[in-house]
């Protein structure tokens, strides 16, 4: 089996997110308990946010200025949830899905992210008949263990971007690197950071690929390539301490 196909007991993983962007849909309040009817097996929990905006009002007084509350519909999110733990947020011009649960994107083995995205977007776009979407973004947030503070320990376990051959490890306060790119027709922005976690020092690997201007019909295959994008450079990081300590139970 190759090692990118094999589903981890003990994954470094800790959230993974799909979002879409598109125009916003003025029609979506009337719509959305069609879409809540097709979701509902997966997504039984359901729930309305509204979120106020702050606007700061001259109240006439020279030295005086008041903070009004203001709604718009815009700030309207249909929060939907599983028992499994993810979340799914529609709001008149995204649609996003969070996970804490999934191991896998599409191995074999566990349960698969893939499968939940087409479900979601599938079932809105069958309400919808939303045509084009301006932005799809798959995004992984890893969190990976540092054994200890120091150079040659942590050039064992990653292949990191951090100039350590200038700054040391144990002497660093704080360390973090990023960058946005352009990889197979997509963007990725990539970032690196040190930082405590429960107590103990991790390496945090942030990996956000997206695309834009997609056909609507496209959207599964764009996420399949924004997911080969993210696994390709996951795997250039880590080397094959981190691989088995995911696969301790």
């Amino acid at each position: 089996m190759n090692i990118t196909d094999e589903v981890f007991q003990n994954p470094t993983v800790k959230q993974v997110i799909f979002q879409i962007i598109f125009p916003n849909l003025f029609f979506l309040d009337s719509k959305i308990g069609d879409i809540q009817l097709l979701i509902m097996r997966e997504f039984p929990e359901s729930k309305i946010i509204y979120k106020q905006k702050f606007i700061v009002v001259d109240s006439g007084d020279d030295n005086s200025e008041t903070q009004k509350k203001q709604f718009d519909g815009s700030g309207k999110i249909w929060q939907f949830e599983s028992p499994k733990g993810h979340r799914l947020n529609i709001l008149h011009n995204s649609l996003d899905i969070a996970s804490e649960h999934h191991k896998t994107y599409n191995n074999e083995g566990h349960d698969k992210f893939r499968d939940l995205i087409n479900f979601s977007v599938s079932s809105f776009l069958e309400v919808t008949k939303l045509p084009i979407i301006n932005r799809i973004g798959l995004r992984y947030i890893d969190e990976c263990p540092i054994p200890s503070l120091t150079n040659e320990s942590f050039s064992e376990y990653y292949n990191s971007t951090f100039p350590l051959n200038r700054f040391s490890i144990p002497s660093t306060k704080a360390s973090s690197f990023s960058i946005v790119t352009k990889t197979n027709n997509h963007n990725l922005m990539y970032a690196e950071t040190i930082a405590d976690t429960e107590n103990k020092p991790k390496l945090i690997l942030d990996f956000d690929a997206f695309s834009e201007n997609i056909n609507s019909s496209n959207f599964l295959s764009i996420s399949d390539e924004l997911h080969d994008i993210i696994k390709n450079e996951y795997f250039k990081t880590i080397k094959t301490p981190v691989i088995e300590h995911m696969r301790k139970i």
